[in-house]
């Protein structure tokens, strides 16, 4: 008998808020609350290292379409990122046969009279058990399911501070907790956020069809959500939040130590100076490099200057003609980059980040070519600004200033096959010096 896997929180949230204080008890008194979740389900077995986030379905939403329109929805979520359905009463079996296998079914549930008829007819009809989760709004009907062996969901609404207080006083003792909210501001989900960060219930932001929201909700806190649950109904919404999810994954780049070959002083060029809207941290750059074989990785404005302020936003980046190395095997021309950019950020454990391009200021300043050579023999060079101020990162993740860089100093950075087309990598004979 197949078993879904359900999603669990990930641990080792920090909180940067505390708002309970901020918030008033609600006027009406709240149901008793069954066992702490906590209790329930200490662990997180299943959790994989890096975060998954919880993508379900509002299948209310598939009411609004024709069958075609339905059929292709039910498709696109079997192909998709989606990992589980919300059903109710009256969709659950034309839907539970015809959505794909692996995605989760979870149930709606109103009223302990539903959960009677319809609880019957799932033990019924599934051996396998298909439906994993029941969601509610009524506490008996979720300590019902709860004993029947379903994972369970609080399901509520927000639209004042005693119903966002009582969200996730309720919340926390479940398994899932789906949460709408009236407002568009993200502040009452930044405190729901802060409240269950160290509880194991997975929280779930009902976005309905507002792509956007979607994609800023699973980032509020730099910790998100941990999924959304959302109700688009075409074609054009589901492909935009693919490409905006794509846009902001963080893969690994694999760093490399290079030798240091050649440093020659070079007249005068163009060279940008990349400010952008987040802060560097102390280990983290970008990588530039004037060929598609690699580039070496620039250190931000991080570390002490003797005669001027810090800009922890900036990267001395490189002549105008450099490929910024990006996320998803791109680059972009530092020529290019402007106000809005998206921008990948490396630190030396190639652990990537998506920032943005608050402005690329260029300049005609006196240049420098390094020159290195990385694993494989990759041939890797980088013209930038010829002044001491300007650094790269050694391979003990340490600034070097560019104007004290000599054969054999070993940097930071990455070689890779050559054969760029419009900043997308191609498998092409390609030579370049």
């Amino acid at each position: 008998m197949d078993q879904v896997q359900t999603p669990t929180q990930v641990a080792g949230k920090e909180a940067p808020l505390q708002p309970v204080a901020a918030i008033r008890e609600p006027s009406t008194p709240l149901e008793p609350m069954p066992p702490s979740n906590t209790a329930l389900f200490p662990t997180n077995t299943n959790l994989p290292e890096s975060r998954e986030h919880v993508l379900w379905y509002d299948s209310r939403a598939l009411a609004t379409l024709d069958e075609q329109g339905r059929g292709a929805v039910v498709q696109r979520l079997g192909q998709g990122r989606y990992n589980g359905v919300v059903l109710y009463a009256d969709n659950y079996q034309t839907l539970n046969e015809a959505l794909s296998p692996r995605l989760q079914r979870v149930l709606q549930v109103d009223s302990l009279e539903d959960w009677a008829g319809i609880g019957t007819l799932i033990e019924a009809n599934e051996p396998c058990r298909r439906v994993t989760v029941v969601s509610s709004g009524k506490a008996q009907v979720l300590a019902a399911a709860r004993e029947a062996g379903y994972r369970t969901s609080w399901r509520t609404h927000v639209d004042n501070a005693g119903t966002l207080h009582a969200a996730f006083h309720r919340g926390m003792h479940y398994d899932f907790l789906m949460v709408s909210f009236k407002d568009s501001t993200n502040i009452p989900l930044e405190l729901v956020i802060a409240e269950l960060h160290k509880t194991n219930t997975v929280l779930l932001k009902e976005v309905h069809q507002d792509v956007d929201d979607a994609v800023i909700a699973l980032g509020v806190l730099e910790l998100g959500s941990d999924g959304v649950l959302a109700s688009f109904v075409t074609m054009e919404q589901f492909d935009r939040f693919a490409k905006k999810m794509d846009a902001q994954a963080s893969p690994k780049i694999e760093i490399q130590a290079g030798v240091i070959d050649r440093i020659t002083h070079l007249g005068l060029g163009y060279r940008a100076c990349i400010d952008t809207t987040h802060m560097f941290n102390p280990d983290e750059g970008i990588l530039v490099g004037s060929t598609s074989t690699g580039g070496i990785l620039c250190c931000p404005e991080v570390f002490h200057l003797p005669y001027m302020e810090l800009r922890p936003f900036r990267i001395n980046a490189a002549s105008v003609h450099s490929y910024v190395f990006q996320g998803n095997d791109r680059t972009s021309y530092i020529s290019e980059l402007r106000a809005g950019s998206s921008l990948t950020t490396v630190n030396a454990r190639g652990e990537t980040r998506q920032v943005f391009v608050g402005r690329a200021k260029t300049e005609i300043r006196p240049l420098i070519l390094i020159e290195a050579t990385f694993p494989d023999n990759r041939k890797v060079n980088i013209i930038m600004q010829d002044d001491w101020h300007v650094r790269v990162f050694s391979d003990k993740s340490k600034p070097l200033n560019v104007t004290e860089l000599k054969p054999g100093d070993r940097v930071l950075g990455f070689g890779t096959e050559p054969g760029r087309h419009v900043g997308v990598k191609v498998d092409e004979h390609i030579i370049e010096l």
